[in-house]
């Protein structure tokens, strides 16, 4: 079967969908789309309201919907009109329960094919896709696209671009960091993303450079996909997952192209002031800059000699004598993290006092137009 004799249906004309079904058409398919709400802008391709018209004469249907929902829905709908030589290939990003239900659902007619990259990957024809599913015409439609790596089931393709997609959202969260320190440090934008263009972030920021530095145009991955994803995992393997917070609660917005997830200033100082003013108090021995830090109904907790403890702000001042320590010199605190959720946040730090280390972990919350910390936890080792 050529390009030129195979009906492709694209349902789904998102960027992705509307990317690939350009694509496909270019090369020679016959294409047909349909997309769950009115598609205004003409198209290089035809373009019908009713997807069972779309599916009619389609040896290859191809999703590319924004979730298993989705899927579902729109599988349901049109597979009374699938003809019986049809193919359904799905691109869409799945969790992958979901993706092994429509396998066994559509048995030998599902081809579940995540993609690895976004809409200039398929203009160039250089996806990578995690197909599952037999072979036939679906991956004549899939090699127009990029290079397919078999995957042994669907299942696992829908888990494994998942995990493929946290190492984007991974990117993202370290090229915010580095831009954040940049700032502290004086530097400019340009010249941190001068510099981390050479190194291990080199990809995202020479796709993205143009949005790191301020310029206005469509995005290509949206942050509200990518939190999307990232919650798909971590629902998945019922592990805590750093970024699924981190992009769902980015001032970005979830239209926003992820590059600007990586554009957040620092932390306000306002939320470090009783951090500082706790390290402070520990420098000097001093109690008033603990009562400066805690709130009057704030608790210290933990384990000391083996044995749980638990000192209001009182209790805990009454142990510091007024002075540092006669070792001051040799000690050292970091503050390791700091999340600012609204008007609470979470901290750590790490203490190296002496031959004993701390953590603590610190709640904060806003009273007013200062930040206090709430309680303390810690661990000493």
């Amino acid at each position: 079967m050529t390009a030129s004799s195979t009906h492709a249906a694209v349902l789904g004309l998102g960027r992705m969908g509307t990317a690939v079904a350009r694509r496909l058409a270019d090369h020679g398919w016959q294409v047909t789309g349909w997309n769950r709400s009115p598609v205004s802008t003409p198209q290089d391709f035809t373009v019908v309201t009713d997807p069972l018209e779309a599916v009619a004469k389609a040896d290859v249907v191809l999703l590319a919907l924004y979730d298993g929902t989705a899927c579902r829905d729109v599988i349901a709908r049109i597979e009374p009109a699938l003809a019986a030589r049809a193919a359904v290939v799905n691109i869409s990003t799945i969790a992958p329960q979901d993706a092994a239900e429509l396998a066994v659902n559509l048995r030998s007619s599902y081809v579940h094919a995540p993609v690895l990259g976004s809409v200039p990957a398929v203009e160039r024809g250089s996806l990578r896709i995690l197909a599952a599913g037999q072979a036939g015409p679906a991956y004549e439609v899939l090699a127009a696209l990029g290079e397919v790596h078999h995957v042994d089931d669907a299942a696992t393709a829908a888990a494994l671009k998942l995990i493929a997609n946290t190492s984007l959202a991974g990117a993202v969260s370290a090229l915010r960091e580095a831009l954040q320190q940049a700032a502290v440090l004086g530097l400019s934008r340009q010249q941190a993303l001068d510099v981390l263009a050479l190194g291990q972030l080199g990809g995202i920021v020479g796709r993205k450079r143009d949005l790191l530095t301020g310029a206005t145009k469509p995005a290509e991955f949206t942050v509200g996909a990518l939190a999307k994803d990232m919650d798909l995992l971590s629902a998945a393997s019922q592990h805590p997952l750093r970024y699924a917070a981190e992009l769902a609660e980015s001032p970005a917005g979830p239209d926003a192209d992820i590059a600007l997830a990586a554009t957040v200033p620092p932390v306000d100082a306002s939320v470090l002031a009783p951090l500082e003013s706790y390290i402070r108090g520990h420098a000097t021995g001093d109690p008033s800059h603990f009562r400066a830090a805690f709130l009057p109904s704030a608790h210290v907790e933990g384990v000391r000699d083996g044995v749980f403890v638990s000192w209001n702000l009182d209790e805990y001042c009454a142990k510091f004598s007024g002075g540092p320590a006669y070792d001051e010199a040799t000690r050292r605190r970091r503050i390791d993290s700091v999340d600012v959720h609204g008007t609470v946040a979470t901290a750590s730090m790490t203490l190296w006092h002496g031959a004993d280390t701390f953590k603590d972990i610190f709640l904060l919350v806003r009273t007013g137009t200062e930040w206090r910390i709430a309680n303390k936890a810690y661990h000493r080792s």
